[in-house]
Order: C-alpha cells, then sequence, then structure tokens
C-alpha cells in the first residue's frame, strides 16, 4: 500500500505501545469505553462521509474519508492485525 498508510500505521503502532499523554491516537487505546469508542467513531464518520456525498462536497468527501481510514487503522492496531492484513485482503478482491 501506499507510503503514507504505512507511515501513518507505524504512527498509530508507535502510539499504542508508548500511549503519549498529549495523544488523541494514545487516547483511543486508553479510553475507558476502548474499541467501542473507536467503532463508534467509525460510525459518526460514516454518516458524515456520506451526508458529504450527498452534497456533492468533495473537500469535505475527502476530509471524512480521511477520519474513516484513520480511524479503521486504529481497529485494525487494536486487534493486533497488520496491514499487510488489510493489504492481502485487498489484493484478494483485485
Amino acid at each position: 500500500m501506499d507510503g503514507t498508510l504505512a507511515e501513518l500505521f507505524a504512527v498509530i503502532e508507535e502510539r499504542k505501545a508508548t500511549l503519549p499523554e498529549d495523544s488523541y491516537t494514545a487516547s483511543l487505546f486508553t479510553h475507558e469505553k476502548g474499541e467501542n469508542a473507536v467503532l463508534e467513531k467509525l460510525g459518526e464518520e460514516t454518516t458524515e462521509l456520506v451526508l458529504a456525498a450527498k452534497d456533492d462536497d468533495t473537500d469535505e468527501i475527502a476530509y471524512e474519508a480521511a477520519d474513516i481510514v484513520y480511524h479503521l487503522l486504529v481497529l485494525l492496531a487494536m486487534k493486533d492485525m497488520e496491514l499487510a492484513d488489510l493489504e492481502a485482503e485487498l489484493e484478494a478482491r483485485r
């Protein structure tokens, strides 16, 4: 996959390991609702993406799509998955 996704996933994994106090990403791993907090964010961002698409707002579509990808990568890290797991599934669908 694109180097940007790999770099972002590496940052997410680093924040998961070190849990810096001032990191939004780390807070997702330590949130009392845990996985549910990330799942809720994915649902929220998906709704926002649908609304942006309905409005044909391409800037907002890109913004909300990025939010979904980010939270998806956090979920993969929470489940101790690798970016390669996602890549393999996408490759299988080609």
